[in-house]
């Protein structure tokens, strides 16, 4: 594992893309997994500065998505496809029919993960794989529970969840349930990952991770600890607490 601490939520967002830019620059047809919520919104402002005033090249990207509310319309302004559009795929020149998001509208959710699992193997793995943490430790929609799921798969969100994400909802009971997220092992396949955390409510379960002696599906980002090539980036407030 790599730890990187910048100062501030700027220089993490900045150090994330700047990482990306020079993958990019190595691999221009990347594969690059993505992550929603508010912790990358900076780092995908910087890819676009670095697209609008650099020309970073995105028209041989492929990217997946982590993660989709089951039951929630694409066009919804807390889909994950209407993020993604908004912060992000509008403001350069990926292809959208090299970006892929869960529909948590297929008809058979089952079939549709096992396809969107096959379909990240179609296009070569994932290169670079970005995450964000929950402050439960759970990573995409992977939460704390006895047992993970390796693929692909719909899960329940947790109450604690649901609590904080209805910040984007008109109220509580407007937050799906379900969602189809991508599994521990669909994330551990991937070449290199970035784990992004910052402010204040994320320094407990950094530091928890930070310690490094312990695997606990409890602590579902503690798998991450395996991996060959992880970079965990967290400003000053998520490292000092």
């Amino acid at each position: 594992m790599k730890l990187i601490v910048e100062k501030d939520y700027q220089g993490l967002s900045k150090r994330a893309a700047d990482i990306i830019r020079e993958e990019m620059n190595r691999k221009p047809d990347l594969v690059l997994g993505l992550a929603t919520g508010s912790t990358p919104v900076g780092m995908y402002k910087e890819l676009i500065r670095f697209h609008k005033e650099e020309g970073l090249d995105f028209s041989k990207v492929t990217t997946f998505n982590l993660d989709e509310y089951v039951g929630i319309d694409k066009g919804n302004p807390n889909s994950y496809h209407y993020y993604m559009k908004d912060v992000f795929f509008d403001h350069i020149n990926i292809k959208p029919e090299n970006t892929y998001i869960p529909d948590g509208n297929a008809p058979d959710l089952e079939k549709h993960c096992k396809e969107y699992d096959r379909l990240i193997e179609e296009k070569g793995g994932i290169d670079v794989q970005v995450l964000g943490i929950g402050e439960n430790g759970h990573i995409a929609f992977n939460e704390p529970d006895d047992e993970l799921n390796v693929g692909t798969s719909i899960v329940k969100l947790t109450q604690s969840t649901i609590e904080v994400n209805s910040r984007f909802f008109d109220s509580i009971e407007d937050v799906p349930k379900f969602a189809i997220t991508m599994g521990i092992g669909s994330i551990m396949k991937a070449r290199k990952i970035l784990l992004l955390a910052n402010g204040i409510r994320k320094s407990n379960v950094i530091k928890e991770l930070l310690k490094g002696d312990k695997i606990s599906t409890r602590l579902p980002a503690s798998i991450l600890l395996l991996h060959p090539d992880l970079t965990v980036i967290v400003d000053e407030e998520a490292y000092n607490g």
